[in-house]
């Protein structure tokens, strides 16, 4: 990955977050749930040229569905041809975080 930071105009992005701590190797997921929720398409450009689509793709399967809005979904999984999302519901996503 030749970045690391995220650029400027995905501030807004991570209203939330201390964006100046954002790393796109370290908050990975985090920034590909965002970008795909909430981003432009130039957003999701940055994304493909980052991560490398393969990587994309292969990371999307691995985060929960749940994570996703639905329109931002359909969209992701044409776009880079996903087939299946892995399902986990958002309280066992938190109870296996917390280790319950």
């Amino acid at each position: 990955m030749e970045k690391t930071k995220l650029p400027k105009d995905f501030k807004y992005l991570f209203w939330s977050y201390d964006f100046s701590s954002i790393d796109p190797k370290k908050d990975k997921e985090r920034i590909i749930v965002n970008v795909i929720n909430y981003g432009q398409w130039k957003h999701w450009k940055w994304l493909i040229k980052t991560y490398g689509k393969d990587n994309l793709k292969r990371t999307i399967e691995n985060i929960p569905m749940t994570e996703f809005r639905e329109r931002a979904l359909r969209l992701i999984s044409l776009l880079l041809d996903i087939k299946e999302f892995k399902y986990v519901s958002r309280s066992d996503k938190i109870k296996a975080k917390k280790g319950i």
